[in-house]
């Protein structure tokens, strides 16, 4: 079964950055769009971004709105978030999802981001 591998999390100081990183684990899967979510202890997963493979259009939830960056490599079938500005409010486990062009959806097993000084 086909899954989304991320990478990039860690432990980062309040106003630092951090880049992740999720790619289908076959490398090939046809993606119509790819995003990202996040769940903090105690709480509900949230979206925090994606964006659609064709166009490019990119949605943000509004917290990280001009801190957050999604982006992609259509050649490498790859989505980048690139996180600017943390903040302790940012520190959650992230997950990639994405819906194929058959309509299949697709998720990673999560990368924790910690921030704290």
């Amino acid at each position: 079964q086909i899954q989304l591998v991320e990478s990039g999390g860690g432990l980062v100081q309040p106003g630092g950055s951090l880049r992740l990183s999720c790619v289908p684990s076959d490398g090939s899967t046809d993606i119509y769009d790819m995003g990202w979510f996040r769940q903090a202890p105690g709480t509900d997963r949230e979206f925090v971004a994606s964006i659609t493979w064709t166009s490019g259009n990119a949605y943000y939830l509004d917290s990280v709105k001009g801190r957050f960056t999604i982006s992609r490599d259509n050649a490498k079938n790859t989505a980048y978030l690139q996180m600017n500005s943390l903040k302790v409010d940012d520190t959650a486990v992230y997950y990639c999802g994405a819906t194929t062009r058959r309509g299949e959806k697709l998720w990673g097993q999560g990368t924790q981001v910690t921030v704290s000084s």
